[in-house]
């Protein structure tokens, strides 16, 4: 009887260690990056508040997944002046890149077929505005069956006016983080926690 127990739990131990195993096998990341564009900079634009910090992380993390030969998807807004990628976040030849003029990348693009066909479940995402495209993006991932991790000082967004209040960029930034995460839309972290295992982050 001791042994048959012990069998058991030499069986259950392999099982769970087999579902674990294929819980990580089944996810498969991709970076999104959202209108990291020049029109969000000081010197082609009015310039978001941290902008070229943000700009300087977002290219690193970039390197990152191209280091891990992980899919690396650019989004870009539809501009008359300013339309170009910044230089941190160039892409190379052979990266998707989708154009849109909505909000929500999703709406009006290919994005979520694209992630489907490459058997994308999980995103990392960066960009510009946080509480604009990069929100958007983020609520729509997870609607549509996504995991999502946002990298929150790779993002910038800019002072808002409501009525006769200036609600700083730094409570713009915080508070629509915080509302992503508190409402479980995704998983928000910061460049520190993201490069001290990015293996954490990145299947």
């Amino acid at each position: 009887m001791k042994k048959l127990l012990m069998l058991c739990h030499f069986l259950l131990l392999m099982n769970l260690c087999s579902f674990a195993n294929n819980n990580i096998d089944s996810i498969k990341t991709a970076l999104l990056i959202i209108d990291i564009q020049k029109f969000y900079f000081p010197g082609d634009g009015p310039g978001l508040v941290n902008a070229e910090q943000a700009g300087l992380n977002a290219g690193e993390i970039l390197n990152t997944f191209r280091n891990k030969k992980q899919l690396v998807i650019h989004i870009r807004h539809e501009s008359k002046k300013g339309f170009e990628f910044h230089k941190t976040v160039e892409p190379l030849s052979g990266e998707k890149v989708f154009t849109k003029n909505e909000v929500n990348a999703f709406i009006g693009t290919d994005l979520n077929e694209f992630l489907k066909t490459n058997n994308i479940n999980q995103l990392v995402l960066i960009g510009m505005q946080t509480h604009m495209c990069l929100e958007a993006a983020v609520r729509a991932a997870h609607d549509l069956g996504f995991k999502c991790i946002v990298i929150e000082d790779a993002c910038a967004t800019r002072d808002l006016k409501y009525g006769d209040t200036t609600i700083k960029a730094y409570d713009v930034h915080g508070s629509t983080l915080v509302t992503l995460s508190g409402a479980g839309y995704g998983l928000v972290i910061t460049l520190k926690e993201f490069n001290a295992n990015p293996d954490k982050y990145i299947f």
